[in-house]
């Protein structure tokens, strides 16, 4: 179990919940701090090359081994399949993030960057998000996932090592949810990223959320509609289109 909103989070409390309650056996390493746009990154904070870790008591669950994190989500999760834990994790579950992960804007988060590094090494991976906005009012719905997450569970585990999985949920009551709906990325995201200020010397970094509708049958469109949607996402790999044989091929034409 890891995020990127830190080891205090509600989020990662009620994914933990739904995790024991599915009768997996849990350990909880996560940021110590907040990491939101981690992506994949395997930096962390050292002392004399060491990774810092503190061991970490959960409120609700302080039978749980768990450990706060001096580092990003993707540091943590390669440090747990490469040696850390004994014996190694055969599945990551990552969230659940205050906030959604969308569209093709999904490359900068780390909750989704968690399980796509766990794919990097063949292990599997749930990326849970919440759909909460910039300016959220009223109480977070950390119970979203309760109905869904069994069944997505499930088909986790009968999949392919290396799957990695994103669930996007509506911030609602779950009696107003409608049904799973598989969705495919939106152009971008929720969120998108803006300069509010530029001095000498530095500039500031803004975020806005996004005024265009999203395409029909992405899942930012499914999502704000109240759908929870689930997507299949695919870690680094080669392009398997014709630009780089057709242009060598061309090349090697001209130059013979």
């Amino acid at each position: 179990m890891t995020n990127d909103d830190g080891i205090d989070s509600p989020g990662l409390a009620a994914l933990t919940r739904l995790a024991v309650a599915a009768g997996l056996d849990v350990v909880v390493a996560a940021p110590s701090e907040q990491s939101s746009g981690a992506s994949a990154a395997i930096t962390a904070v050292r002392d004399e090359g060491r990774t810092l870790v503190e061991r970490h008591e959960l409120p609700d669950r302080p039978e749980l081994p768990a450990w706060g994190v001096r580092a990003q989500p993707g540091h943590i999760v390669v440090a747990a399949l490469t040696g850390w834990l004994d014996p190694a994790p055969d599945l990551v579950l990552s969230g659940i993030n205050h906030g959604a992960n969308v569209g093709r804007a999904v490359l900068h988060s780390g909750t989704v960057g968690a399980v796509l590094t766990a794919a990097v090494h063949d292990v599997s991976g749930l990326a849970v998000s919440l759909d909460v906005p910039l300016d959220p009012r009223g109480e977070r719905h950390w119970d979203a996932a309760d109905d869904v997450f069994p069944r997505v569970l499930e088909l986790l585990l009968d999949a392919q090592p290396g799957t990695s999985l994103s669930l996007n949920l509506p911030d609602r009551d779950r009696a107003e949810h409608r049904e799973l709906r598989h969705a495919r990325l939106a152009a971008f995201g929720a969120v998108q990223a803006r300069v509010d200020e530029v001095e000498d010397g530095g500039l500031r970094l803004g975020e806005i959320e996004v005024g265009a509708e999203p395409e029909e049958g992405t899942d930012g469109a499914l999502l704000a509609a109240g759908h929870p949607t689930l997507t299949a996402l695919r870690s680094v790999s080669e392009d398997e289109g014709r630009l780089v044989p057709d242009w060598l091929a061309n090349t090697e034409r001209v130059h013979s």
